[in-house]
């Protein structure tokens, strides 16, 4: 097995990936863990799951939970099944289709929603908030202001409640040479708010 420890952080050059597949970064992932507060038997949607690490990091974390990753691009979705066998995640589907209209009948209804990227983010928040289980959390992460501003419009249109939104600032050690020196990391919005 790739990652023998029960705490998530699974360093990011042990995924496989393809070019232009976005990935999420080790320390932005536990931010979002963090926020999603998934629980044993969690039903967890994962949108816009990339390389598949949010749903392997959960699926490790909570074994007996039913985590679906939604994936549009069938060579992706194809990765993120790789990857499942890789780390010996038994407990992810992977659901090829495009947010929102594949969701119409996407069973079983989530507890924890993810969504990372999605297009168009306005339309798939409110499908997802149709299906979500009553006191379910959505965490959304947004890479520009755009994005930003949709998701916290949605979370307010939609009456959330408990919104809480964080940025990451993370910087890594990098060598450059014969001198250590300090990287940033892409900073990343991390919005979430609970279904009444």
């Amino acid at each position: 097995m790739l990652w023998n420890y029960a705490t998530p952080g699974i360093p990011d050059d042990l995924f496989e990936r393809l070019p232009g597949i976005p990935l999420s970064k080790r320390e932005v992932r536990l931010l979002i863990l963090s926020a999603l507060r998934l629980q044993k038997d969690s039903v967890l949607w994962d949108i816009g799951a990339g390389t598949g690490t949010i749903p392997i990091e959960s699926g490790l974390l909570c074994p007996n939970a039913q985590i679906i990753a939604v994936e549009r691009d069938d060579e992706v979705a194809n990765l993120i099944r790789h990857n499942c066998n890789r780390f010996g995640v038994t407990n992810v589907k992977v659901l090829e289709g495009s947010a929102p209209k594949c969701l119409e009948d996407l069973k079983p209804k989530p507890h924890r929603v993810c969504i990372e990227g999605g297009r168009p983010i306005k339309s798939i928040l409110e499908e997802v908030w149709q299906h979500l289980q009553p006191e379910g959390r959505v965490v959304a992460t947004a890479g520009n202001l755009e994005t930003l501003y949709a998701i916290s419009e949605s979370l307010s249109q939609l009456q959330a409640r408990n919104i809480e939104v964080v940025q990451s600032a993370i910087n890594r050690l990098e060598t450059r040479g014969i001198h250590q020196t300090f990287a940033a990391v892409s900073p990343i919005f991390i919005l979430s708010g609970e279904k009444l």
